[in-house]
């Protein structure tokens, strides 16, 4: 009997070694390797003889027979359908893909179960569609989908983790589409750890993409999160999925924004809005009308900025605060926003921009809860920090956006025009942009101001 050969994974990057240390080469990591079970073919997988997954292996014989020139590939658009819900689908590219995996991660209690069974409930009416269940009973999975009054009658529920069986019945009920929540629960008998482990994570998923590849499945893959925000498992686990979505939301706000950090079929940082309602997660046709929702009463500090998300504008009002300081350190806090770049601003406010806050607490966030993660939200903030230190009301219809350089410029961004065609529409008729964002042609109903420098910028608002 031939001897069963065994590697060790680093629990925290997944390197491969052969044998135990104790330190990753890779990581830095102490004491975090894990003895594993390997396979007794290397490149069989594990799948049975009748499995799909399973297959001879072609050999350097065949190479030149399945390798195709580049040019003679057929370059037709991709068979996209649906997902039911049009945020959702603007977050993928334009739709689901056959064969593509996708792994949805976000907080526990975010929604990600109820989107992704909102959605296959609604596939079911139209293809066959499997739900599996790791962590849940089918009981709590009724509960969940009598509550959200969701059509039941032809979706295919199952409560499984062992990775082997899954496909198992995948194989024999042939969904288009098939979710597995969560990718942290399964496991197979082949590897000694404990399931959620990396070795474990990384193997499963392999496991299970493999098959969605060679059938034209649908997979979805449900994924916790760390405390610093990052999907739990493995690194190559992001890899090896065609898109990547992290669903968002604290628990003291109703709106939930579905972000894609990955997507090898549509655009990266795509985002969709949700409102977490009694009926399940419904999507939001307008969400800058939501972001916009300001008080009656004017004040000082506040400032509304353009933000280009994925292949949208999305206008987001932007907050600072500034008061006295009663520590030997002031306080630089922002919310949604970058903690080094409000440093850094505040520094080319004092050089360029003449306003001393070096003794002064700061304050920024982004309302609503939004990220912003591009530089255009520079100059927006900083007349948000002048607005407030000066306790001067800034206009309520003027919209700000614009890079801030080191030396005191404004440099353009990507889709100004779109972006002020998005500030119209909502009724702002007042606009500061750089100067290489100026409109060629004059906006109906929107007084312009093109800045080159922060020093024109500030001017403006005298």
């Amino acid at each position: 009997m031939a001897k069963q050969k065994t590697a060790f994974v680093c629990n925290d990057c997944g390197a491969d070694y052969v044998k135990w240390q104790g330190q990753c080469g890779d990581c830095g990591a102490w004491n975090t390797l894990t003895e594993i079970r390997l396979g007794p073919e290397k490149g069989s997988g594990r799948a049975g003889a009748g499995s799909p997954v399973a297959g001879k292996r072609t050999g350097f014989a065949g190479a030149l027979e399945s390798a195709r020139v580049l040019k003679d590939i057929d370059l037709q658009d991709l068979p996209r359908f649906s997902s039911g819900t049009e945020e959702f689908d603007r977050v993928l590219g334009g739709g689901l893909v056959p064969g593509s995996a996708i792994l949805v991660g976000g907080y526990p209690g975010a929604g990600k179960s109820t989107l992704l069974l909102q959605t296959m409930c609604h596939l079911a009416g139209a293809m066959d569609a499997l739900y599996i269940t790791g962590e849940e009973s089918l009981q709590q999975v009724a509960m969940r989908a009598q509550r959200l009054r969701l059509p039941t009658d032809k979706l295919r529920l199952m409560s499984e983790t062992n990775v082997e069986a899954i496909v198992a019945s995948a194989e024999e009920l042939k969904p288009k589409v098939l979710v597995v929540d969560s990718i942290q629960v399964v496991h197979t008998d082949e590897i000694a750890s404990a399931p959620g482990s990396v070795s474990q994570v990384r193997e499963c998923a392999a496991y299970l993409i493999r098959y969605a590849k060679q059938t034209g499945t649908v997979l979805f893959l449900v994924g916790h999160v760390t405390k610093d925000g990052s999907l739990a498992g493995p690194k190559v686990l992001e890899h090896m999925i065609d898109c990547s979505i992290l669903l968002e939301g604290s628990d003291d706000s109703r709106f939930r924004t579905l972000r894609g950090q990955k997507n090898r079929f549509g655009a990266v940082n795509e985002l969709g809005i949700f409102a977490m309602t009694e009926q399940g997660m419904r999507e939001v046709k307008n969400p800058s009308a939501i972001f916009l929702d300001r008080g009656s009463e004017p004040a000082s500090g506040s400032a509304v900025m353009v933000v280009w998300e994925g292949t949208r504008p999305l206008l987001v009002e932007i907050q600072a605060l500034v008061d006295d300081s009663q520590l030997g350190n002031p306080r630089r806090v922002a919310v949604g926003l970058e903690q080094n770049r409000l440093a850094m601003l505040l520094a080319v406010l004092h050089r360029h921009g003449g306003l001393q806050v070096g003794d002064q607490d700061v304050f920024a966030n982004v309302v609503g809860g939004v990220k912003v993660l591009e530089t255009s939200a520079d100059l927006a903030l900083l007349l948000a920090i002048v607005s407030s230190f000066r306790d001067r009301i800034l206009p309520r219809d003027m919209v700000v956006f614009g890079e801030v350089g080191l030396s005191g410029e404004i440099r353009p961004v990507p889709n100004g025009q779109d972006r002020l065609a998005e500030a119209a529409k909502h009724g702002f008729t007042r606009a500061i942009v750089p100067k290489g964002n100026a409109p060629k042609a004059q906006i109906r109903g929107m007084q312009v101001t093109a800045v080159a420098k922060l020093a024109d910028a500030l001017a403006a608002l005298d």
